[in-house]
């Protein structure tokens, strides 16, 4: 007796001590700052040389509601995973169960406290329960590698409007000049149609050239706002402090020099979409592999110690005790069909990872590719219009010249001003659209810069 007694104390003390809070696993730590900016290379955005850009980047990493979303549902996952988890330890339960009984023998009703304490540990025998803790894992690195490509998306978001605020700045000032100029040239064209040197059709086109100037630079003026709204919010800030947002000038934009030739498509395994499809992959392999231990049965050991008293708590002790130590194994023989059906499922979903990874494997070389593609080719364009821009560069110095010799008229000259300045507004639309460029790139390749 003495035997049974001492072992059933063990048992209760050692159930007692794997369920204790000292032994439940602490939780992981969320993502730091140092990993974020390891999520965008920060590096490589430092190549602009733009205090100003790396400002809003920064900020952007900090404030961003969308990335803060991305970083709270990978606690989401770990906290989802520590509930699957709960699954491989056993389970300690205790509990008060006050009674009144009378007996048929008895004239009076008697009181019983009752203090049960029970535990319950399914012996994982054949690894179910780790599998699907290893299933939540893939989970986890799954919502990472989401995080990640939301880090790299929602920065390069900002790089991209960044430019183009500057792009607008200067297509403004620009645009300034064609009013002037198409002002001046209208008023001259007024008045040679007044003496009858002009015909009224030439005057109504040049006042309408100069009309659409004035409407575009309105419309120049309302991208730009747009732009800085759009910023503001990528930086987690109120579009109404967009105003006082600072920006570098135009003219400071280092163009860079060189463009690979060639980008090795091994570059596609460092991009989320492509690790989180590797993952999906892993992780409907381990959803199948649990699919088919479901058909195993299942081993339990239950184990239950209850104190039980007729006058409160006074005689709490072994004699009154109630002790139980059991195992169970369970096969279910029929489930309507239901295990067979999860399994074919979880294969089907297995079936459609490695589709949709072969599919992700093509897609991010085609985005690669073009990206490459989109800026050799722009950077050719640009500089055939830096080409045709010393030209007219050249034009308007020697019809300068004429001018002053009284070869052409102030109209002639004007117009050959105007046509310099539109050939200045395609040169920095397309110079802006390099630096787009690069940084699509640098979002096909997951902010690689080993090219």
């Amino acid at each position: 007796m003495n035997k049974i007694k001492n072992f059933m104390v063990f048992a209760a003390i050692f159930l007692l001590t794997v369920t204790s809070p000292c032994s439940v696993f602490s939780k992981n730590p969320l993502t730091d700052e140092e990993t974020k900016y390891e999520y965008i290379n920060m590096q490589w955005w430092q190549g602009f040389n733009d205090p100003y850009l790396i400002e809003y980047i920064i900020k952007s990493i900090q404030n961003n509601y969308d990335l803060k979303i991305s970083t709270l549902k990978v606690e989401e996952m770990r906290e989802n995973k520590n509930i699957v988890r709960s699954g491989e330890m056993p389970s300690l339960g205790i509990g008060a169960i006050p009674a009144l009984y009378k007996l048929p023998t008895l004239n009076n009703s008697e009181g019983l406290i009752s203090l049960p304490i029970f535990a319950n540990y399914e012996i994982d025998l054949f690894g179910k329960n780790r599998d699907k803790t290893k299933s939540m894992d893939k989970l986890i690195e799954i919502e990472k590698e989401n995080e990640r490509a939301s880090y790299i998306s929602i920065i390069s978001a900002v790089g991209s409007t960044y430019l183009m605020i500057v792009k607008l700045d200067k297509l403004i000032s620009i645009q300034e000049k064609i009013i002037k100029d198409r002002k001046e040239i209208y008023d001259l064209m007024k008045l040679s149609n007044d003496e009858g040197l002009t015909s009224t059709a030439d005057t109504v086109n040049a006042h309408k050239s100069y009309i659409k100037s004035e409407a575009d630079i309105i419309e120049l003026y309302k991208l730009r706002e747009q732009m800085l709204n759009t910023l503001a919010v990528l930086t987690g800030d109120s579009p109404e402090n967009s105003s006082d947002y600072r920006r570098i000038d135009y003219e400071n934009l280092m163009l860079f020099k060189t463009i690979p030739d060639f980008i090795s498509s091994d570059i596609i395994e460092n991009r989320p979409d492509y690790l989180k499809a590797e993952k999906i992959l892993e992780k409907t392999g381990i959803d199948v592999r649990i699919a088919k231990k479901e058909f195993l049965p299942t081993f339990n050991i239950f184990g239950l110690l209850s104190f039980n008293s007729t006058e409160y708590l006074s005689k709490m002790n072994w004699k009154n005790s109630t002790a139980l130590l059991a195992g169970s194994a369970l096969l279910p023989l029929f489930t309507g069909g239901k295990k067979i059906a999860n399994l074919k499922l979880n294969k089907n979903k297995y079936d459609q990872a490695i589709e949709n990874y072969q599919n992700t494997n093509i897609k991010a070389i085609q985005e690669v590719n073009n990206a490459l593609c989109n800026l050799k080719l722009n950077k050719q364009k640009y500089l055939k219009t830096m080409e045709s821009y010393e030209d007219e560069k050249r034009n308007l110095y020697f019809s300068t010249l004429k001018y002053n010799e009284g070869i052409i008229s102030k109209l002639d000259l004007l117009q050959k001003q105007e046509a310099l300045t539109v050939t200045e507004k395609i040169m920095v639309n397309e110079k802006t659209e390099l630096f787009i460029n690069k940084i699509s790139l640098y979002k096909a390749t997951a902010g690689t810069d080993n090219f």
